[in-house]
C-alpha cells in the first residue's frame, strides 16, 4: 500500500496532471464564489469533459474542482451574507459581521487557514481508513454490496430533511429512470417508447445538468440582478488576512476538533453538507469560553464552520469509494464518474485500482493547498466574479452547459433530455422537492439490479440471512422508519381534524398528481415484461406510487389556515439541500413570465443547433440573448459571442474533436453542391 501511495503521488506530480488539477481548482474557486453554482453544478458540467482523460487525470480535475468550492464559498458569505454553497451557511453568522466591522481580510485569512487544515485532515482520515477497511471490504460479496446499495437508497429519507415522502418518491423515480433501455439480463426494451436513443439507457450527464444546472441558472435569469452588489469597500489587505491566519493557529484545538467532527459526520451517508457546519458551529458555541460574542463577529465562528465544511469532503469519499454508497449529493455524481471510467467502488478500488484511490487522496490534499494559496492572494479578484452582470455571465455559462450535455451520447436527444429534466428540476425546486435523491436513484439503479440478479442466482433467498446483510438491512429499516414516523403521525392527526373546507388542490398537489399518473402509466406499460425484466422497475414504480400518493394526501388535506412555512409534509419547508435565490421583488406572474422566456431561449438554442449547426447557433444565441433579453449593448454582446464561440470551437472541435450531431443546413450544403454540380 505504501508503494501504491508513492506511485500515485508520482503520477499526480507529473506536470500535465498538475496543470489539469490547477484548472479544476480555478474552476472550483470560481464556482464557489457564485451562489447557486457550487460543487453539484461544477461536477455536472465537468464530468462529461473527462471522457478523454485517464482515471488519474480525470479525478485530479474533478477532485480539484469539488474540493475548492468549499474554500471560495467563504467569500460571498463574508462579503455579502450570502453563502456560496449550503455548507457555508453557518459562516455567515460571524463572517459577515466581521466584514461590516471592516475586518473582512481577517475573516478571509482565518477561513482559508481553517479550510486548508480541515481539507488536509479529511484527506488524512481517508488515507487511514483505507488500510483499516481493506480486509473488511475484501470479505464482501454481492449480497453485502447489494445491501449497501439498499442502505444508500434509504438515506434519501435523511437527505430529504423535512420532506421525506418527497425524497423517497424522487429516489424511486430515479430508479425508474435507471431502468430505461435494454435490460441487462433479458434484453427487454423497457420504457424506450420505440426510440433508438433510449435503447442504451438514459445518459447520466444531460440528466444531471438538467436537474442541477438549468434550474439554478433559471433563478439567476429570473432575478435579473448581480449576485452581489459591491466588493470595493472590503478590507482585503494581506496584513489583515495574515491576522486571521494567526487567529486560526491560536485556536488550533478548535480547528482540530471541528475538522474531526466534519470528517466523521461527512462519512455518514445522507447527513448532507447543509447540516455539518451547523453541528460544528453549535459544538464551538457549547465548548468554547466567552461565547457571548458568537454571531456578532467572532472569528472562532468562522474557524469552526470552515474547518468542518472542508474536512467533510474527505469523509464523504470514505463510503463512496469503499462501499459505493454516496455520502452526499455531490458524491452521487462522483459515483457516476467512477462508473463512466470503468471503476466500480468497493473491493476493486482497494485492490487493483488502489493507485487511483491514493491519487484521489493526493488530489484532495494538493487541491486544498492550491486553493487556499490562490484565495489568500486573489480574494479581491475572486470576489468581483460575484458582481458580474447576469446578462454577461448567464449566456456564457449556458453555452458551456449545452456543450457538456452533448457528451452524453453525442446526439440531439441529449439536448432534449437536458431541456426536459431542466424543466423538471426547476418545477421540483419551486415546490421544494429535493433533487439529489433522484440522482442517487438514477446512479444506484443499475448497480442495484446487477447485484440483485447475481445474489439471487448464486444464493437464492439465502442472501438475506448473511450477518452483514442483516445488520445493514436493520439500519436501512431504521433510516426509513425514523424520519417517516413523525411524518405519519402528523398525517393521522390531520385526517382526524379533516373538514370539507380543509381540502385544497394547488400547484404543488397538481405536480404530485402528475407523478401518480406517470407511475400508473409505467405500471400498465410493464405488464407484459418477463419477470426478471420487470422485478426492479415494477417494484420501484409501486414504491413511487405509494410514496407519491401519501405525499398527495398531505398536500390535499393540509388545512387552509396552516401557515405556509408549517404545511404538513414540508411542502414549503426547505429540505436543507436547496439554496434558493432571493426573488423578493419578483411577483409570481413575473417569475412565471421570465421562466417561460428563459426556457424559450433554451429551446431556441437547441432548435438553432439542429438547423444551422451547434457552434454557429451558440454564437447567435449568446449575442441575441445578451442584447434582446438583458439589453446589453451590441458592442459588448458581439465580442462576447465571438469570444465564447472561438473558445468552444478551439477546445471542443479542434482539440477534443467532439463529434457534433449533423444539422439540417450542414446536410443541405453537400446536397446542394451535388445538385448544382459544384465541387
Amino acid at each position: 500500500m505504501l508503494d501504491a501511495g508513492l506511485h500515485a503521488l508520482a503520477l499526480i506530480l507529473e506536470p500535465t496532471r498538475l496543470m489539469i488539477m490547477a484548472l479544476g481548482v480555478v474552476i472550483g474557486l470560481s464556482l464557489g464564489v457564485m451562489p447557486g453554482l457550487g460543487g453539484l453544478v461544477g461536477l455536472a458540467i465537468l464530468i462529461p469533459f473527462t471522457y478523454g482523460l485517464d482515471a488519474h487525470s480525470a479525478f485530479a480535475l474533478l477532485i480539484g474542482m469539488a474540493a475548492t468550492t468549499t474554500i471560495s464559498d467563504l467569500i460571498p458569505a463574508v462579503l455579502f451574507g450570502v453563502p456560496g454553497t449550503v455548507g457555508a451557511a453557518a459562516t455567515v453568522l460571524d463572517g459577515h459581521p466581521l466584514a461590516k466591522a471592516g475586518q473582512a481580510g481577517r475573516a478571509f485569512g482565518a477561513g482559508y487557514a481553517a479550510s486548508l487544515f480541515g481539507g488536509i485532515f479529511g484527506a488524512l482520515l481517508l488515507a487511514i481508513a483505507i488500510p483499516v477497511l481493506r480486509p473488511f471490504v475484501l470479505y464482501l460479496a454481492s449480497p453485502e454490496l447489494l445491501s449497501f446499495c439498499i442502505f444508500g437508497l434509504s438515506m434519501v429519507a435523511v437527505l430529504s430533511g423535512r420532506a421525506p415522502l418527497k425524497g423517497l418518491t424522487a429516489a424511486c423515480l430515479g430508479l425508474m429512470l435507471a431502468m430505461i433501455g435494454a435490460g441487462a439480463q433479458t434484453g427487454t426494451l423497457r420504457w424506450t417508447f420505440d426510440t433508438l436513443y433510449l435503447w442504451d439507457h438514459l445518459p447520466l450527464v444531460p440528466v444531471t445538468l438538467g436537474i442541477f444546472a438549468i434550474p439554478e441558472l433559471a433563478d439567476m435569469a429570473i432575478a435579473r440582478r448581480p449576485i452581489a452588489a459591491n466588493a470595493d469597500g472590503a478590507d482585503f489587505s494581506m496584513a489583515s488576512q495574515w491576522r486571521g491566519v494567526r487567529d486560526a493557529a491560536r485556536h488550533w484545538w478548535l480547528v482540530l476538533r471541528c475538522s474531526w467532527l466534519g470528517a466523521l459526520l461527512g462519512a455518514v451517508p445522507g447527513l448532507g453538507s447543509a447540516i455539518i457546519d451547523w453541528i460544528a458551529y453549535g459544538h464551538a458555541l457549547r465548548t468554547e469560553k466567552n461565547t457571548q460574542t458568537f454571531g456578532q463577529g467572532d472569528v472562532r465562528g468562522v474557524i469552526a464552520a470552515e474547518s468542518s465544511n472542508n474536512a467533510k469532503e474527505g469523509g464523504h469519499l470514505v463510503p463512496t469509494i469503499a462501499f459505493g454508497v454516496p455520502a452526499g449529493a455531490s458524491m452521487s455524481l462522483l459515483l457516476g464518474a467512477f462508473l463512466m471510467h470503468g471503476l466500480v467502488p468497493g473491493p476493486d478500488m482497494l485492490t487493483k485500482h488502489l493507485d487511483v484511490t491514493y491519487s484521489i487522496i493526493w488530489s484532495l490534499t494538493i487541491a486544498h493547498i492550491m486553493g487556499a494559496g490562490i484565495c489568500l492572494f486573489a480574494s479581491r479578484l475572486l470576489a468581483r466574479l460575484s458582481t458580474v452582470r447576469i446578462g454577461v455571465l448567464l449566456p456564457l455559462v449556458l453555452a458551456i452547459v449545452f456543450v457538456g450535455a452533448f457528451e452524453g451520447a453525442h446526439a440531439w436527444g441529449d439536448l432534449a433530455v437536458l431541456l426536459v429534466f431542466g424543466a423538471l428540476g426547476w418545477i421540483m425546486k419551486q415546490f421544494h422537492w429535493p433533487r439529489p435523491p433522484l440522482i442517487v436513484g438514477l446512479v444506484l439503479g443499475a448497480i442495484f439490479e446487477r447485484y440483485l440478479f447475481i445474489s439471487t442466482e448464486i444464493h437464492g433467498a439465502g442472501w438475506l440471512m448473511r450477518p452483514i446483510v442483516l445488520v445493514v438491512l436493520a439500519l436501512t429499516l431504521w433510516a426509513i422508519v425514523r424520519p417517516l414516523t413523525g411524518h405519519m403521525v402528523e398525517i393521522a392527526r390531520t385526517l382526524a381534524r379533516l373538514r370539507p373546507s380543509s381540502l385544497r388542490f394547488d400547484g404543488a398537489a397538481a405536480f404530485t398528481a402528475v407523478i401518480v399518473l406517470v407511475a400508473i402509466g409505467a405500471l400498465w406499460s410493464a405488464r407484459d415484461w418477463p419477470f426478471d425484466a420487470k422485478l426492479v422497475p415494477v417494484t420501484a414504480t409501486l414504491a413511487a406510487l405509494v410514496f407519491a400518493a401519501l405525499n398527495l394526501a398531505t398536500e390535499v388535506f393540509t388545512p387552509r389556515e396552516t401557515a405556509p412555512g408549517e404545511r404538513l409534509g414540508g411542502v414549503h419547508a426547505r429540505s436543507g439541500l436547496e439554496l434558493a435565490h432571493d426573488r423578493d421583488a419578483a411577483e409570481p406572474a413575473l417569475v412565471r413570465l421570465r421562466a417561460a422566456r428563459y426556457f424559450g431561449w433554451l429551446v431556441g438554442l437547441a432548435a438553432g443547433g439542429m438547423v444551422i449547426g451547434f457552434i454557429p447557433a451558440i454564437a447567435v444565441f449568446v449575442a441575441l440573448f445578451m442584447h434582446a433579453e438583458f439589453h446589453e449593448p451590441w458592442r459588448l454582446a458581439l465580442p462576447a459571442a465571438a469570444a465564447v464561440t472561438a473558445f468552444l470551437w478551439a477546445v471542443f472541435d479542434r482539440v477534443l474533436a467532439v463529434p457534433w450531431p449533423p444539422s439540417l443546413l450542414g446536410d443541405a450544403v453537400p446536397l446542394l453542391r451535388q445538385a448544382t454540380g459544384l465541387v
